[in-house]
Formats: C-alpha cells, structure tokens, sequence
C-alpha cells in the first residue's frame, strides 16, 4: 500500500514485492518537493530560487501572494500553460505507470490528472473511484481526489461530488481515500504547520458503515498516523516519495 509517490519511480517498482497486490492511493506527480525544492515540474521550469519562494509564500499561508508569483511566471513561459504542463505529467506518468507491479489497483490524489490514466494504466492496473473490488476476498472500496483549497490542485472536487462517491461506495472492508477523514490529528501537517482539508463525509461513513481500515494518504507529516474511530483503524499509509517504504495490510 503507497500513496504519495510523487514521483519516486525507482522504489515504485519494488514495491509490491512478496505482496499479492499492490494499492496505490495517488498523487503521483511531483509538482514541488517541499523537502528538495530542485524536484519537481516547477523547479525545472522556473528555477530553484523561485521554488524557494513560492514554498515560503505557501507555508506562510500567503496564497494570494503565491498565486501572483506563479501567474508572473507563467506568463513570461514559452509556451501554452497546459500543454507545457501536460508534457511534463506525461512524462512522469509514463514512468511511474511502468513501474506497477501487476495487480496492482489504484486511485487518483489532489495532484494527479485523471483524464491522462487510461493512456497510461497497462493490463494489470486496475484504476477506481467510487467503486469496489473484491481482493483476497475482501470488499474494498475506493474513492479519489482532494477537496477545495487555497492550494488549487488539480483534482480538487466539491464537498458534495466527494460525499456522492463515498455514497456510492457503500459498506466495505476498507475503505481506500486519497485523503483522510475529518479528525484534527490526522489531518494536520506538523511540517507544514497547518491542517489539510479531510472529509466529514467520510468520517460519517466510517462511523456509519463501520470498515475494518480506513486507508489514506495526502498529509505527509501527521501529527497521528494511525488511530481508532469506532471500531474503524485509521491508517495513513505514508509519504511513499520520502520513505520508499509501503505500509502492509495482511490477515
């Protein structure tokens, strides 16, 4: 179990080893490395020195000022915006894609692009969003992406679109998000110094329909990685791209 690769392709590939699947909980794509400010698609267009200053700006919860720093950029770049962007994802995707071990099942995070998965998910790669799999003979159910924020990713959906994927879900063993549900210690950052945006609805779900795991990613530096919420383990399964470490789920 992996989420947040952003971008580590090699220790991808030996992931899912001695396991009999592998899941992966999104956001593929690096952007911006907050911990090594040189990795990433905005670095290598723009410089180190601006991704200094954007990661300052953001951190400072200056969104308003980091978003005119990133439309001064854009604007001086050779170049369509989306396709310079898409360019890069692809190559990232093409890559990391390569990497899956099969099976392997995964979903979407904040950061990735959707609409390009299908171009890149080979046979053995399952990909779903609001809908179950059976897997060693348990019920497991999946639901992609992130909520709305100042940060403006590019898979961020409306609080309601979310609650109708869980919805869809309905009652599973473990139930696989991207991001974790709405409980203050598994949603803030103690990096980052501020709290990510979880789901009630999920929370609601998890006390409702009562899944053995609940399994996400998205927040990297918790301040609790792992706790209780009835009589649901919540686990977040880690920031794959600096651990190169999965988290095992076994019976």
């Amino acid at each position: 179990m992996v989420s947040d690769v952003h971008g580590n392709a090699r220790d991808l590939a030996r992931a899912g080893e001695g396991a009999d699947a592998l899941i992966c909980l999104g956001d593929l794509i690096l952007f911006l490395d907050y911990a090594d400010h040189s990795r990433g698609i905005f670095p290598d267009l723009f410089g180190v020195e601006n991704a200094d200053r954007i990661v300052e700006l953001r951190t400072a919860r200056r969104f308003g000022e980091a978003r005119e720093l990133g439309a001064r950029l854009w604007a001086g770049l050779d170049g369509d915006r989306a396709q310079v962007v898409e360019q890069a994802v692809r190559k990232q995707y093409a890559e990391l894609f390569a990497a899956f071990p099969a099976p392997t099942y995964a979903t979407y995070g904040n950061v990735d692009m959707p609409p390009l998965w299908p171009e890149y998910a080979r046979e053995g790669t399952t990909v779903l969003d609001g809908e179950r799999v059976e897997i060693g003979g348990r019920v497991f159910g999946f639901v992609g992406g992130g909520l709305r924020t100042p940060m403006r990713t590019p898979f961020e959906i409306s609080d309601e679109e979310y609650a109708a994927k869980i919805e869809a879900v309905g009652e599973v063993d473990v139930l696989c998000t991207h991001i974790p549900p709405d409980v203050p210690e598994l949603v803030y950052d103690t990096v980052a110094r501020r709290f990510e945006r979880g789901s009630r609805a999920l929370l609601d779900a998890i006390r409702r329909t009562r899944p053995r795991y609940a399994l996400f990613g998205h927040v990297h530096q918790p301040l609790v990685r792992r706790m209780r919420v009835g009589a649901t383990e919540c686990v977040n399964v880690g920031h794959f791209a600096r651990t190169g470490t999965p988290w095992a789920l076994t019976w």
